[in-house]
């Protein structure tokens, strides 16, 4: 199946770390971006990671307004779709604050251990706990409870240390110290200390990252900061140690910027704000060209052709799966499916 199970996955992660290059992975809200996803990532021949973050699941509620059975939704339907693909996919939900645990964490979590007890694969393959906005001891201490639950149902949990300034989904780190945007060598071994023992985890390890929009050069990525972590880790633990490290908040970086970051480990680099303008620039198009069509102007009838959503929808999704593709190509994994009939 399509769909990842546990150790699928930590080979799809080992395979990327030993081989120098990154999983795309893209934050969805509907069935028609999380079919983009499947559709760019099946032409680039490419694995990757379907995310939902807690605003795209609220979304995929609609009025319900609820983020749990709306990533609930999102994730069976990716479960359903994906078995048609010949590539290999795994379910992530994005960035979820200390403050919403057990209101959106822990009712996943516990989505999957109820599957599980019924023979059903996994609903999510992976969690981020981001505990960047909370002091850095009780961010590992809550991450290794969570590690707890997430090792018993064979789930890998993605953690923060420092932080990803912009905004969002909602969370806005626009005015954090820049000294917050680079992690220490120190931040990040505590989690390893914490962790290491109960399970796979992934490091999402700051480098000046921010989330949003910006242009090349207007941000001061470090990636080093990354090679001197993970030469503190082996120098500490031994040569065969090495963390599994996320890059968030990519948009407007340099090639250069992203390819070094991959020689130091990199194995996951999520997009979203990319994604977002690579869907919504079709629809622009689309509304513009046929303006009198979408809209019924001066009594007139419209053309249906052209106001039926599909019609400007298969042109998002179209769009939002080019843009995959140019993420599979600059992450290197293009061409390295590990799925097998």
């Amino acid at each position: 199946m399509p769909v990842v199970n546990y150790q699928g996955y930590k080979e799809m992660l080992k395979k990327a770390q030993e081989g120098k290059y990154a999983y795309t992975a893209v934050n969805v809200s509907s069935i028609e971006t999380a079919n983009a996803v499947l559709e760019g990532l099946a032409k680039a021949k490419s694995d990757g990671i379907i995310q939902v973050s807690m605003g795209g699941a609220k979304h995929a509620s609609g009025m319900i307004q609820d983020s749990v059975i709306g990533a609930i939704t999102l994730a069976n339907h990716v479960h359903l779709m994906a078995e048609k693909y010949e590539i290999n996919i795994a379910l992530h939900t994005d960035h979820c604050s200390a403050a919403n645990v057990d209101t959106f964490l822990k009712p996943l979590i516990e989505e999957t251990r109820k599957r599980r007890a019924q023979g059903l694969p996994n609903l999510f393959n992976s969690h981020m706990f981001d505990g960047s906005d909370i002091p850095m001891e009780e961010n590992v201490k809550i991450s290794k409870e969570l590690m707890a639950l997430c090792a018993e149902n064979e789930i890998i949990l993605e953690v923060e240390a420092g932080v990803v300034g912009g905004e969002e989904d909602g969370v806005n780190n626009e005015h954090v110290s820049k000294d917050k945007l680079y992690t220490t060598p120190e931040d990040m071994e505590m989690f390893q200390e914490a962790l290491a023992d109960q399970g796979e985890f992934m490091l999402a390890a700051t480098f000046g990252n921010v989330h949003g929009v910006y242009k090349p050069g207007n941000v001061k990525l470090k990636p080093e900061v990354l090679k001197v972590g993970q030469a503190s880790l082996k120098a500490k633990y031994g040569e065969d140690k090495s963390y599994l490290l996320v890059f968030h908040g990519g948009s407007g970086s340099t090639l250069e910027e992203i390819h070094e970051s991959l020689e130091y480990g990199v194995i996951k680099m999520n997009i979203d704000t990319d994604t977002q303008y690579a869907f919504t620039r079709p629809v622009v198009d689309h509304i513009m060209k046929n303006y009198d069509g979408v809209l019924k102007i001066e009594g007139e009838v419209g053309n249906k052709k052209v106001y039926d959503p599909r019609a400007y929808l298969k042109k998002a999704q179209a769009g939002m799966a080019e843009r995959i593709m140019q993420a599979c190509d600059m992450l290197r994994s293009t061409g390295k499916t590990l799925y097998t009939k």
